[in-house]
């Protein structure tokens, strides 16, 4: 889904959220390979072909990350859960007026669903992938508007993103549910 002749690519830096305890999984899942690479590798380049300036990877382990050719930014609310990984990928992605923020457990992901979001965002503060439901760990944000809120809602105590982001002007973009696959335990490998 490239722009067509003429048309003006929308600019957005990338951030992986990498920083998960990865407990039910029972090993770091950013570093878990389905077909030969690694999960957080597959979400990365879906960003990077999607078009994103920068791919950042949050949280996790520094070494392993930059292995894969990620460029790292520490957690700077390490164990606060996503919420606290998309402020930090907010900060880490200062001068880009949209980030797409995906889970690392999204191994399925590609382009085209990267592309969708940024087109959808439009006058959004934020657009969410939806399939069977929204998946706000795969969306594109607007750090503008959405900063704010989700910094106080931290600051409130909020930890879950659906919660803090229900003051949002959201937008769900409809997306193939097999790019939605979301790997957690290791029974979702065969999946």
């Amino acid at each position: 889904m490239s722009p067509a002749p003429g048309d003006t690519a929308i600019a957005f830096a990338g951030a992986v959220l990498t920083g998960g305890r990865s407990s039910r999984m029972g090993r770091d899942k950013a570093t878990l390979a389905i077909d030969g690479v690694p999960m957080a590798g597959r979400v990365a380049e879906a960003l990077r072909r999607a078009g994103a300036e920068r791919v950042l990877a949050v949280g996790g382990d520094q070494a392993a990350l930059e292995a894969l050719g990620l460029t790292w930014v520490a957690d700077l609310h390490p164990g606060e859960g996503p919420l606290g990984g998309i402020l930090t990928a907010f900060a880490a992605a200062r001068g880009h007026d949209l980030v797409a923020i995906l889970a690392t457990d999204l191994p399925d992901l590609d382009a085209s669903v990267v592309q969708a979001l940024v087109g959808g965002v439009g006058g959004h503060d934020v657009a969410v992938a939806g399939g069977q439901q929204a998946e706000p760990l795969c969306g594109v944000w607007r750090v503008a508007t959405c900063e704010p809120v989700l910094t106080s809602a931290f600051a409130q105590g909020e930890r879950a993103v659906r919660r803090a982001m229900a003051a949002l002007d959201r937008v769900v973009v409809p997306v193939p549910t097999q790019h939605l696959r979301n790997v957690n335990h290791p029974d979702d490998l065969g999946r």
